[in-house]
C-alpha cells in the first residue's frame, strides 16, 4: 500500500475542518489573483497621465481608475485574512491531534525507552514538531499557493503590455532560479535541515539536564564545564551553523542581489531600447515594470523559502514518525497474579545492546518478605527494580509476580500490584489533593486525608490555609525535597499496592524528614513484599534479605549477619559506611 504524503496526512488530522484547508488555499489563490489588479489600474492612471500632460483637466478616469486599484487591493487582503482565519481552524486541530496522539502513545511506552529518548528530545518531538506542522498549514501553505499563482499573472501582465520589458524581467529570474537549485536547494538542503534539527535536538535535550543539576552545580561551586555533554552539544550547534552559513554566504548575495536588481534589467533594456527615440509608451512601459517589479522579489523570496519549508516539515513529520512507530509493551495477557511473591529467572537486560546492565540474574521474594538491592553505582539495583515494575521488558529471562509472567498481567492490573517511590520524587502543578489522587481517582477526601496523616504530612497542609486544596508551583508554594518525597510516600500509601519497592527514599531528606519519612515507610511497608534500593546501608537493617549487585550480577546475597561474616563486598561497605559515620561525628565534635 502506497503511503500517504505528509500533507496528506496532515489533513487527515484536521477533522472535522478538513474543508477549511483547500477553502484557505481557494481563497489565498484569489486573493493573489486580486492583488495584480492595482498594478493595472495603475498602469491605466499612468497612461492618462502621459496623454493628457501638460493639460491634465482633460484626465476624466484618474478617479474611477484609483477607487478601482484600492478597491481591489482592499478586497485581495480581507479575502488573504478570510484565508488565514480557515488555515488557522485547521491547522490548531492538526496540532492539537497530532500531540494527543503523541502523548496517548507516550503513555503506553516502556519507561526504558523514554529514559533513552531524553525528556527535552520528546518535548521538542510534542511541542515543536507539531508546532512546525501549524505553522505550515496556517501560514506557509496558503502562501504557497499565492507564491504559485502570483507568477502565473505576473508572466501574463509581464507580456501582455510589451513582451520586450517581459523578457528583461524574466532574465534575472531564471539565473535567480539557477542560483537556488544548483546551490541552495535539492538534496543537500534536506540533508543539512536533518542535521540542523538533530544539533537543536540534542541540545535541547542536554539544556534539560542541565537545568535539573543546576542546585548540583551550586552546592559543589562548579562551572557550566562540569556538564560536559551540554557545552559539547552547544559548540556542536555553533560549529555546525556557522560552517553553514559560511557555505551559504556567496549564493545568497548573489540571488539576492539579482531578486532585488530586476529594475536594473529594466532601466538597461529601457535605455537601449530609448536609443532612437523616447515615446510615451515607453516612458509608460518603464514606469509600470519599475513599479511592479516589488512584486517579482516578493514573489521569488516566497518561492525560495517554500522548498526549505517543505523540507522543515518532512524533518518534522519523520520525528513524529520516529515517536509513534516506537513500540509499546506487548499487552495480550489476562492473569492475574496469585499473590504478592516475586521471581527472576535468568534475567538480563542491556541499555545499548552491548554492555549488559543485568547478566542472568536469578531470584525469589516470598510474600510479605523485605529485601534490600545494595551494591556499587552502576551495579543495576534500579534497572533490576524498573525491570519487576515492567517500566521496560528483559532481553531474556522471565519476571513472575504472583507466578504469572509479568507479560501476561494487564497493565492496569499490574500497576496496581506495584508502587515505587522514587528517591526523586516529582509534584505535578495542581493541589495536593490531586497529586496523591493520582494513586487512587476514585478516592474520597477523607481517603486522601488518611493516607497524608499516615505518611506524616499532617504538618506540611497545616502550613497552608487551604489545606489540601493549596495548589503547589503557585504564588510561591514550594515544597522541600523531603516534603515532596513524604507526599508521594502518601500516594502510594493510597494507592495501597501489594508490593512496595523504594529507590533510595530518603536520599535527599534532611534530618527532620528523614525520620517523619522512615516513620511513614514503616507504616507504609506492612503486610507487603518490600524492595529497598539502599544506598545508605543503615536503611537495610531490617531487610530479611540483601542481594549484593556488582557489574550486573548477584555478588553475595543473604542476612545481614550472614553477609557481615562472610567478609565479602558488603562487610566491606559496611566498613567503609561506619567509617564515614565515624567521621562526621568527629568532625561535629571538632567544630
Amino acid at each position: 500500500m502506497k503511503k500517504q504524503s505528509n500533507l496528506r496526512r496532515l489533513i487527515n488530522y484536521a477533522d472535522p475542518y478538513r474543508v477549511l484547508v483547500y477553502l484557505s488555499w481557494i481563497l489565498s489563490g484569489v486573493s493573489a489573483v486580486l492583488a495584480l489588479l492595482p498594478f493595472y489600474f495603475l498602469w491605466k492612471i499612468i497612461q492618462e497621465v502621459l496623454n493628457v500632460m501638460p493639460d491634465f483637466t482633460r484626465a476624466t478616469g484618474l478617479t474611477y481608475n484609483g477607487w478601482m486599484a484600492l478597491i481591489t487591493a482592499v478586497a485581495s487582503m480581507l479575502i488573504y485574512i478570510a484565508g488565514l482565519m480557515c488555515s488557522h481552524i485547521a491547522a490548531f486541530r492538526v496540532q492539537a491531534n497530532l500531540r494527543k496522539n503523541m502523548m496517548n502513545h507516550i503513555m503506553t511506552l516502556p519507561f526504558g525507552v523514554m529514559e533513552r529518548l531524553g525528556s527535552g528530545k520528546v518535548r521538542k518531538t510534542v511541542n515543536e514538531c507539531s508546532a512546525s506542522t501549524e505553522t505550515y498549514l496556517a501560514h506557509q501553505l496558503p502562501d504557497m499557493v499565492g507564491a504559485y499563482v502570483t507568477p502565473v499573472g505576473l508572466i501574463f501582465m509581464l507580456f501582455a503590455f510589451d513582451w520586450r520589458f517581459g523578457i528583461f524581467c524574466l532574465v534575472p529570474i531564471a539565473l535567480s532560479f539557477v542560483v537556488m537549485m544548483t546551490q541552495m536547494t535539492g538534496p543537500g538542503l534536506k540533508e543539512k535541515m536533518n542535521e540542523y534539527q538533530n544539533a537543536l535536538g540534542d541540545m535541547s535535550n542536554e539544556a534539560v539536564e542541565y537545568v535539573r543539576g543546576i542546585p548540583v552545580v551550586k552546592t559543589f561551586g562548579q562551572t557550566v564545564f562540569s556538564f560536559r555533554r551540554f557545552k559539547d552539544s552547544i559548540d556542536h550547534y555553533s560549529e555546525w551553523a556557522i560552517s553553514y552559513t559560511k557555505s551559504m554566504r556567496h549564493p545568497m548575495c548573489l540571488l539576492t542581489m539579482l531578486i532585488h536588481g530586476v529594475f536594473a534589467f529594466i532601466l538597461g533594456g529601457g535605455l537601449w531600447l530609448a536609443t532612437g527615440s523616447l515615446s510615451n509608451d515607453l516612458i509608460l512601459n518603464i514606469l509600470f515594470y519599475i513599479i511592479i517589479t516589488p512584486v517579482l522579489t516578493v514573489t521569488m523570496t516566497k518561492i525560495m523559502f517554500q522548498s526549505e519549508n517543505t523540507m522543515l516539515l518532512e524533518d518534522s513529520m519523520k520525528r513524529i514518525d520516529e515517536l509513534l512507530d516506537l513500540e509499546p509493551l506487548p499487552e495480550n495477557g489476562k492473569k492475574l497474579p496469585k499473590d504478592s511473591s516475586v521471581s527472576l529467572k535468568n534475567v538480563s537486560y542491556s541499555y545499548d545492546g552491548e554492555e549488559k546492565a543485568l547478566n542472568h540474574i536469578s531470584l525469589d521474594i516470598a510474600s510479605g518478605e523485605t529485601v534490600a538491592f545494595v551494591g556499587p553505582s552502576g551495579g543495576g539495583k534500579t534497572t533490576l527494580a524498573n525491570i519487576i515494575s515492567r517500566f521496560f521488558d528483559a532481553d531474556e529471562g522471565q519476571v513472575f509476580i504472583g507466578g504469572v509472567d509479568v507479560k501476561e498481567i494487564p497493565k492496569t492490573k499490574l500497576m496496581e500490584t506495584v508502587s515505587f517511590v522514587f528517591q526523586n520524587s516529582r509534584l505535578l502543578k495542581g493541589s495536593i489533593l490531586e497529586n496523591v489522587r493520582m494513586a487512587r481517582p476514585s478516592a474520597s477526601e477523607e481517603d486522601v486525608l488518611q493516607a497524608l496523616k499516615q505518611a506524616q504530612c499532617i504538618d506540611i497542609i497545616a502550613k497552608f490555609p487551604d489545606g489540601i486544596h493549596t495548589i503547589l508551583g503557585t504564588e510561591g508554594i514550594y515544597l522541600s525535597g523531603g516534603e515532596q518525597q513524604r507526599i508521594s510516600i502518601a500516594r502510594a500509601v493510597l494507592k495501597n499496592a501489594p508490593i512496595l519497592i523504594l529507590d533510595e527514599a530518603t536520599a535527599y531528606a534532611d534530618p527532620d524528614n528523614e525520620v517523619r519519612i522512615q516513620e511513614a515507610l514503616a507504616a507504609l511497608a506492612k503486610d507487603k513484599t518490600v524492595i529497598l534500593i539502599a544506598h545508605r546501608l543503615s536503611t537495610v537493617a531490617g531487610a530479611d534479605r540483601i542481594f549484593v549487585l556488582k557489574d550486573g550480577k548477584i555478588a553475595e546475597s543473604g542476612s545481614l549477619d550472614d553477609l557481615q561474616k562472610q567478609g565479602g563486598i558488603f562487610a566491606e561497605m559496611m566498613m567503609d559506611y561506619a567509617s564515614s559515620i565515624q567521621w562526621k561525628v568527629e568532625k561535629e565534635v571538632i567544630k
